[in-house]
């Protein structure tokens, strides 16, 4: 049986209660996936993680993590670096606590640096992230880097694909959105997408995708803002998209970006649910 998803980006836009308790108004409302946002830093204790967990057990909802956007683990100054892997280490700690299958996070930019030169400083960082993890004995974590939607940032999906191939602990976050800006909007029809999906099969060897998906606006530095999935002035397009899921057969879980996170979560179940044939 195929476990597609779909989910907010974050606490929904109606929720005004702790983020522990979150998964049941999620589920509630049709929803079954919940991707924990730590994006100004990792503050939740272990007791509401572990509160987090039992909730999103109990009502069938996957948990991700974003970690912070404070990393950059390409950059040429040493202690941003050094920050960078002391926020992944938290938030692979928390991720762990949570039950959180996958904890995304932008890799960082190429600053001063070739984008071989920033590949190579980011997977020293690595590197010494998982040696710390060892030996503070984390295990149940994966990293899920994030494919970035600026020219400027480590992170296209050659690059993204690298890191996850080198790693163990790494699996793909496609941002198809992001994807879409760097591009210049070049991701419009259901090939566009199906190239995406087999590059991931043929390189990493995978069936199964942790993924974001909004409208987007762009510039020719990449991404500029998100925007809602019924305004059709911006993309990538959605039926496509949809109509891409339904065929590949892979196992995804779609975590919605858009301004209003969990309606667009609902709308885009809603029109995969209708695509399935009967």
């Amino acid at each position: 049986m195929v476990d597609v998803r779909f989910g907010p980006a974050g606490r929904p836009i109606n929720y005004s209660g702790n983020a522990k308790d979150a998964c049941t108004y999620i589920k509630a409302e049709g929803l079954e996936a919940y991707e924990y946002q730590a994006t100004y830093g990792v503050k939740i204790s272990q007791a509401s993680a572990a509160d987090l967990k039992k909730n999103s057990e109990d009502e069938d909802v996957l948990v991700s993590m974003h970690a912070p956007y404070y990393i950059n683990l390409s950059s040429n100054k040493d202690d941003v670096i050094d920050r960078s892997i002391q926020r992944l280490i938290q938030a692979a700690k928390a991720s762990e606590w949570m039950g959180a299958y996958r904890t995304v996070f932008h890799p960082g930019f190429y600053t001063t640096y070739s984008s071989e030169a920033a590949m190579k400083k980011c997977k020293n960082a690595i590197t010494e992230i998982l040696d710390k993890l060892d030996t503070l004995d984390v295990k149940d974590f994966c990293f899920a880097p994030e494919t970035t939607g600026k020219k400027s940032q480590l992170g296209n999906l050659d690059e993204i694909i690298e890191i996850c191939s080198s790693f163990d602990h790494f699996q793909p976050t496609v941002d198809f959105a992001h994807l879409y800006a760097r591009s210049g909007g070049k991701i419009n029809t259901r090939e566009d997408y199906a190239q995406i999906f087999q590059k991931l099969e043929n390189e990493l060897g995978i069936k199964f995708l942790h993924c974001h998906f909004t409208h987007i606006e762009y510039t020719n530095a990449g991404e500029r803002r998100h925007h809602i999935l019924s305004d059709e002035n911006y993309g990538p397009p959605l039926i496509p998209f949809i109509e891409e899921i339904v065929e590949c057969g892979w196992d995804i879980t779609v975590i919605c970006e858009s301004p209003v996170i969990d309606q667009d979560a609902l709308l885009m179940k809603d029109i995969y649910k209708k695509a399935i044939p009967k």
